[in-house]
């Protein structure tokens, strides 16, 4: 017999989910039950997805990064400044904030490029000038930091898609091949992490850019035995696209 028995009369018994991309960066700072997918069998969700989220953060730049997840996931800002009460700094603090927090869900999350490039290079990473190499070194530091401290892995958003409020793109959107090279190598260093991207691959036009992309994260993967992953998506307009993509990553591996 087992040491506790539930009455499952009525009710569906099955596995808890493991919902690998969500946006609960905020939430989960004052929701224990991470609803509504505490509710519908979510029982561990990974956050820091795309490129957008709340660490590392300069004081001055709280409404930045609001505006910033607003525009891109649509989460009301209204709710994410009234709920989210800034008990951190460093990537490795918020951490420690999500660690305080009682909950029903367990919780990862991953290292955004937008918070780190704006967090080190202020306006002109938020408006995505090019790094100098003193700029990727001190990026390169904070991630090796916050996947030291625990994080699951480091996203970037290439997608044109992802805007902020503003208007302008997620930092890191057109990062270049030392500024991600470099970001990766440190992932390395710390010895684990998913490197994600999130891209317009699948979406028609991706052909040029995607031959450009897919040299790096191949290289990056080599390099640091760590897997890389993008978002492939699927466009009526271009429905056998993806079968391209596919056939490239098999020829890059």
């Amino acid at each position: 017999a087992a040491r506790r028995e539930i009455d499952a009369e009525g009710h569906i018994v099955t596995p808890g989910f493991v919902d690998v991309h969500t946006h609960y960066d905020g939430q989960a700072t004052w929701d224990p039950h991470l609803t509504p997918s505490g509710w519908h069998g979510v029982t561990t969700v990974v956050m820091g997805n795309c490129g957008v989220g709340f660490a590392p953060a300069q004081p001055d730049r709280h409404e930045w990064l609001i505006q910033l997840m607003e525009g891109v996931e649509d989460i009301p800002g209204t709710a994410l400044a009234e709920g989210i009460r800034w008990e951190w700094e460093s990537f490795p603090e918020y951490l420690d904030a999500l660690e305080r927090m009682p909950r029903a869900l367990d919780v990862g999350t991953q290292v955004p490029h937008g918070a780190v490039r704006a967090y080190v290079m202020g306006e002109r990473g938020a408006k995505n000038e090019p790094a100098t190499p003193e700029d990727i070194e001190a990026m390169a530091r904070i991630v090796e930091e916050a996947l030291r401290a625990g994080a699951l892995g480091f996203t970037s958003s290439r997608t044109m898609l992802h805007r902020a409020k503003d208007g302008q793109v997620v930092p890191g959107t057109f990062a270049g091949h030392e500024e991600l090279m470099g970001i990766g190598r440190a992932c390395g260093r710390a010895g684990h992490g998913v490197f994600e991207i999130s891209t317009d691959f699948g979406l028609g036009g991706a052909q040029g850019r995607f031959h450009e992309d897919v040299e790096w994260m191949r290289d990056l993967s080599k390099e640091t035995g760590l897997p890389v992953s993008f978002i492939l998506a699927q466009a009526s307009h271009n429905p056998t696209e993806w079968r391209d993509i596919l056939g490239w990553v098999e020829d890059a591996v």
